[in-house]
């Protein structure tokens, strides 16, 4: 459910989108909206195509492993910054968990074909700055950063 979409004179834009746990009716929604409104605003096909992946994979993440969070997305001249927080059991092992592969998806998300252990690592490929922390029994913050023009300096992706 999208609580925020703000348009400002500076060519800033804003989407925030509130994201319940275990909501498989709904799950896709935001990233899929991000991904209507980029077009609306006719920001560039390859990075809308990289922004649906790394909101579609953040989004899936709070839905299957947390009890809810947020999806943020701004828009501006030079980026897209997506920001997804979750309240959710936090990650022990940064440095394990990107490891292609790597699942923690309990049973019953794996019946319903999740948990290939691929989302963090497609967000962090198809991000230019990536950046997570997290905090055991507190939740999540990943930080993802595309740059809608092509000479942009990569950050620590």
């Amino acid at each position: 459910m999208m609580i925020q979409d703000t348009v400002s004179e500076t060519n800033k834009f804003r989407f925030v989108y509130l994201i319940k746990p275990r909501d498989f009716s709904n799950a896709g929604d935001a990233s899929a909206n991000v991904k209507a409104e980029l077009q609306k605003y006719g920001i560039e096909p390859d990075v809308i195509r990289r922004v649906s992946i790394i909101c579609f994979e953040a989004e899936m993440n709070i839905v299957l492993y947390t009890k809810g969070g947020k999806l943020i997305v701004e828009v501006d001249d030079q980026k897209v910054d997506i920001l997804a927080l979750d309240k959710g059991p936090g990650i022990e092992d940064i440095e394990l968990v990107m490891t292609p592969g790597y699942s923690t998806a309990p049973e019953w998300a794996l019946e319903y074909g999740f948990g290939a252990g691929m989302g963090l690592p497609n967000i962090k490929n198809n991000s230019d700055v990536f950046e997570i922390e997290s905090e055991v029994g507190k939740g999540t913050v990943v930080h993802s950063i595309v740059y809608r023009r092509k000479n942009e300096v990569k950050g620590n992706n």
